[in-house]
């Protein structure tokens, strides 16, 4: 089988580095791919990076060089609409139509949608204007949160400690328009106290297949400091979801979604990934929906992932998820993101890599933000690595993950020291 992964990150090197397991691959395209995804080569079956990001010149590529199936990793090429355009070739594509990936392309359409199906989220209102925006912030107080409508990049959540910092964000995004068209509708809700995590299922359009669970750090600086990022780092699974936790969001949350986009006609298709506030007496609710594997998530998750990644996929094509049943690695994985200098903000590129380790039983390194020049690694982005240590524990998997991350070096190199440390507490 020939393989193509849409995406630059790390989420899309691991998702390719596992496909490349399978005996029933001979090659996996990754497009664009990054530094690394070409040095990938511990394994059988090539991973080839593929210089393409338009979608049409994707569906060309697939059918000219026969592509078996496509997986799709981020969500500007989802709310594109590259499932619609695959399929409507005879494509085998695992992903949402553009109409479903809504679901996170607009915070709006999430909102309305949950609000509409009874599923549990935070209180909100929506604003295309600024006075009005200001007025309800004042009305409500901190701490609130805001959130560009449209996809921006990690950068259109602003969790606002003080009245101040709220009224900032509403005039960055919708009076300087520092978002462009994203940030030109905003979404305000209440400031939801408890615990974060990650819930990441597979859908064929009926069919649930939760993957394990995870937690990400999304604040630069240890202790949870510092500003909202992509996520700094994250580690499977998370302890907070216990199978009590579990069975309830599938019950009261993933469920009732997949049913209710099957009825509004919408049929849901890809990784749906729920955020949730999980607060102190057990309650849950939905802070956000993803229409993709989480980034940093994904690394931790593939790293436990025993079976065959392709065999699955084949199952969400036929649309038999129920049929299947996945092995976990037992141990945990704990990944730390390694950022450029001056991330989130103007992300420094031009700095050369040295010193990754290689792939070994207890850690493997997936790159995001990096590209080569004259043979020479260098980022090019501003999440540059996550390396991800397996143990037996979190304290364990937490220090294999340290020991690579101590070898590698690059001008600018930013990462938190904490990670996990919710988990180890517990």
């Amino acid at each position: 089988m020939k393989i193509l992964v849409v995406g630059s990150g790390g989420r899309e090197h691991a998702i390719a580095w596992h496909i490349a397991k399978s005996p029933k691959v001979q090659m996996v395209f990754v497009a664009p791919g990054n530094g690394g995804t070409p040095l990938d080569t511990k394994y059988l079956h090539g991973i080839s990076n593929l210089p393409i990001t338009d979608i049409k010149e994707l569906a060309q590529f697939a059918i000219d060089e026969k592509i078996d199936y496509t997986v799709v990793g981020p969500e500007k090429p989802l709310s594109e609409g590259i499932v619609d355009l695959f399929r409507s070739k005879g494509l085998k594509i695992f992903g949402p139509t553009q109409k479903a990936a809504q679901l996170e392309s607009s915070k709006d359409f999430a909102k309305a949608f949950m609000k509409r199906h009874k599923i549990p989220t935070a209180d909100y209102a929506t604003f295309h204007d600024a006075a009005a925006a200001h007025d309800y912030v004042n009305l409500k107080g901190a701490p609130i949160v805001i959130k560009a409508d449209g996809l921006a990049a990690g950068k259109g959540v602003v969790v606002a400690m003080t009245l101040e910092e709220a009224h900032q964000a509403v005039e960055m995004m919708l009076s300087d328009n520092q978002l462009g068209q994203a940030g030109a509708r905003v979404v305000i809700e209440e400031f939801l106290m408890g615990e974060e995590a990650s819930f990441i299922v597979m859908v064929d359009g009926k069919n649930i297949l939760a993957l394990a669970t995870s937690q990400d750090h999304k604040r630069l600086l240890d202790h949870d400091q510092g500003p909202n990022t992509g996520g700094m780092g994250a580690y499977s699974p998370a302890p907070i979801v216990t199978p009590e936790i579990h069975a309830k969001v599938l019950r009261e949350i993933i469920k009732p979604t997949v049913q209710g986009m099957e009825k509004d006609g919408i049929p849901f298709t890809g990784f749906l990934y729920a955020g949730l506030m999980i607060d102190a007496q057990k309650n849950v609710k939905t802070l956000e929906f993803n229409c993709r594997m989480g980034d940093p998530e994904t690394q931790p998750i593939m790293t436990r992932l025993k079976s065959d990644f392709v065999d699955t996929l084949i199952h969400a094509e036929q649309q038999t998820l129920n049929e299947v049943e996945l092995e976990w690695d037992p141990r945990v994985a704990l990944g730390v993101v390694m950022a450029s200098y001056n991330y989130p903000n103007t992300p420094r590129t031009g700095d050369e890599i040295i010193g990754i380790p290689q792939e070994t039983e207890h850690h493997v390194v997936f790159h995001a933000g990096t590209t080569l020049n004259n043979g020479k690694l260098v980022t090019n982005g501003g999440r540059v690595l996550c390396v991800v240590g397996l143990d037996g524990n979190v304290k364990g998997a937490q220090t294999r993950a340290y020991e690579a991350v101590s070898q590698i070096r690059f001008d600018g190199a930013q990462f938190r020291n904490d990670i996990g440390y919710r988990a180890i507490k517990k």
